[in-house]
């Protein structure tokens, strides 16, 4: 099981990314060890998240999901929720 989630960072930012444990890589973002971006962008919010079969698939959907505007993440997250 993969997961493709949109957190939103300490200076409003978003950023999406794929992982294979939700809970760790959340907690890894906010200790400053989930990715150069997030890096000094702490404390992070969990806004998004999508469950995937495979890792082929959660890689194109974070793909697709990058394209969007910000207003798109945004209406994809009141869609469909946490």
């Amino acid at each position: 099981m993969w997961y493709v989630y949109i957190i939103k960072c300490s200076d409003s930012k978003l950023y999406t990314g794929i992982t294979n444990n939700l809970d760790r890589r959340v907690k890894a973002h906010n200790s400053g060890n989930g990715g150069r971006f997030t890096r000094c962008r702490t404390p992070i919010k969990l806004l998004y998240h999508e469950i995937l079969s495979d890792k082929p698939e959660a890689l194109k959907r974070e793909s697709r999901i990058k394209t969007f505007t910000r207003k798109a993440k945004f209406d994809l997250i009141k869609k469909v929720g946490k």
